[in-house]
């Protein structure tokens, strides 16, 4: 897939991606974990996480909601972009830095991550399509390996707040 045909399905799903990511933020997690994505070919109880993270570039903080899978206690996300011929935004920023914080409903988390490679790669990337079809075709659409990253908690920390964000979702 382009990236102008990836562009143009951002946005269409861009005020779908706002309204969750703020119902998300303003509920504390109580709303916006589990989500009926049937209508993008997912499942009818998908579930949702936050990553708060800083921009390589602009050095402000985003937080990005996205679609998870819990693997033997690690929280798993994957870079798909859609489909898209280059990575998301947020994949390149977390590349730069050794922790992240995750949400998963009302808890948050700062957490190590890292990127699995060859059979454990395949492992997750099979149960992560299971759950979310759509990274199948995602990954059908394009020539880059579509990256996973596995998330593991190291402390509790406040949930996140809208005001934490100084820079809004990158597409």
């Amino acid at each position: 897939m382009s990236d102008e045909s990836s562009s143009a399905i951002a946005a269409v799903r861009k005020d779908w991606v706002a309204e969750h990511r703020e119902m998300y933020l303003k509920s504390g997690g109580a709303e916006g974990h589990i989500m009926d994505i049937t209508a993008v070919g997912g499942r009818s109880f998908a579930t949702h996480c936050m990553i708060k993270y800083k921009g390589r570039k602009s050095g402000k903080i985003f937080i990005t909601a996205l679609c998870y899978g819990d693997i033997a206690g690690e929280v798993v996300i994957v870079a798909s972009k859609g489909g898209a011929d280059t990575h998301p935004d947020w994949y390149l920023n977390i590349k730069e830095m050794a922790e992240v914080e995750f949400q998963v409903a009302t808890q948050a988390f700062r957490a190590t991550w890292r990127e699995p490679e060859g059979e454990e790669y395949q492992k997750i990337w099979d149960f992560m399509v299971d759950g979310f079809p759509f990274y199948a075709d995602y990954q059908k659409s394009t020539s880059r390996k579509i990256p996973l990253v596995v998330m593991k908690a190291i402390e509790p920390i406040p949930v996140f707040k809208e005001d934490d964000a100084t820079g809004l979702r990158q597409y």
